[in-house]
């Protein structure tokens, strides 16, 4: 009866770390998934802010050219 009991207190054991190491995974491909987001957010602003240094820069010239 008593390798039964320790049978079972092993398995119970072995169950609860895979479990932990499964949600570790899961954690941390979240975390991945987390972090591609805000590289693409980050891209798409600093394309975003770009484009309007560029348009702020083509006005000031044209606004140059016309006070001339």
């Amino acid at each position: 009866m008593k390798p039964i009991c320790i049978a079972i207190a092993v398995l119970m054991l072995t169950a609860c770390g895979a479990e932990v190491v499964g949600t570790a995974a899961t954690s941390a491909a979240i975390k991945k998934q987390e972090v591609e987001a805000a590289k693409n957010t980050k891209n798409m602003a600093d394309k975003r802010i770009e484009e309007a240094s560029k348009a702020i820069q083509q006005r000031a010239e044209q606004q140059g050219n016309v006070d001339k």
